[in-house]
């Protein structure tokens, strides 16, 4: 492992058995386009047969952001029927990709919209004090779908609906996401990888049967809820969406500024 490729970086230690998967897009603020989404699914499914990594690290390049969801620019070809919709990020994730390895999340700065579909799938998140956590999707008419059922599992119920319903007037501090659990350890300014890669370097010195076990069963526990919500979630899209038009002039109407709480 080591090599770079367009918007991704795969690195993995040996001696620690710890391999750290970057989006590198800093530029775009790490958001998702279609050859980097190819590019995460062709990591998690090499990671699924290199029996020398045994824990995985999850983050962003740069300070800006971890992720920011699909990229704007992103064109998306759709078959042309209202059966067939094609979800671009729907199989991001490790999970998603039948990776039972334990993938940890090192947020640092904006983690939002479509960083849920990755961060659903982490088995737990370490942040920077400067990452924020934010749903912009109401604002821009469009619905929270797949994002609110991943949320719904990582957060109380009204802080996953808090995040989805105020869209961008709001920003979810890390020290907030800490205190309701969504983070699981809150670091010192720049610390964030260090500490997800010192964890999971203490996960992987253990038997991976076992780890790799008790991965599957903590999904297994959720697994069924979040079936069900992504079920309804294409039609429910696909009833509340707006017009891509319409959606794109509320982008470009948008008000500066946000609550952090």
């Amino acid at each position: 492992m080591g090599a770079v490729v367009t918007g991704l970086r795969l690195t993995a230690d040996k001696d620690t058995g710890v391999a750290v998967v970057t989006l590198d897009r800093p530029h775009r603020l790490n958001a998702v386009d279609l050859t980097l989404r190819d590019e995460l699914i062709a990591a998690w499914r090499e990671l699924r047969f290199d029996d020398t990594v045994r824990a995985v690290v999850l983050t962003g390049a740069g300070e800006r952001a971890f992720c920011t969801g699909l990229d704007r620019d992103a064109e998306v070809p759709q078959p042309n029927s209202p059966y067939m919709a094609d979800d671009p990020l729907l199989h991001l994730g490790p999970k998603s990709n039948d990776l039972w390895k334990p993938v940890i999340a090192a947020v640092n700065g904006m983690a939002c919209g479509g960083a849920f579909y990755l961060l659903g799938e982490c088995d737990f998140l370490v942040a920077d004090p400067a990452a924020t956590f934010f749903d912009p999707h109401t604002t821009y008419g469009m619905v929270s779908a797949y994002e609110s059922v991943l949320m719904a599992q990582l957060m109380p119920h009204g802080e996953a609906a808090r995040t989805a319903l105020m869209g961008t007037a709001e920003r979810l501090s890390a020290e907030r996401a800490h205190a309701i659990g969504l983070v699981t350890e809150l670091t010192g300014p720049g610390g964030a990888l260090a500490a997800a890669i010192a964890a999971a370097a203490v996960i992987a010195g253990y038997p991976p049967e076992g780890v790799q076990g008790t991965v599957r069963a903590l999904w297994a526990a959720k697994e069924g809820a979040v079936q069900r919500g992504f079920a309804q979630a294409p039609h429910l899209v696909a009833l509340g969406n707006l017009p891509p038009d319409r959606q794109a002039e509320l982008f470009r109407s948008r008000q500066p500024g946000f609550r952090l709480r």
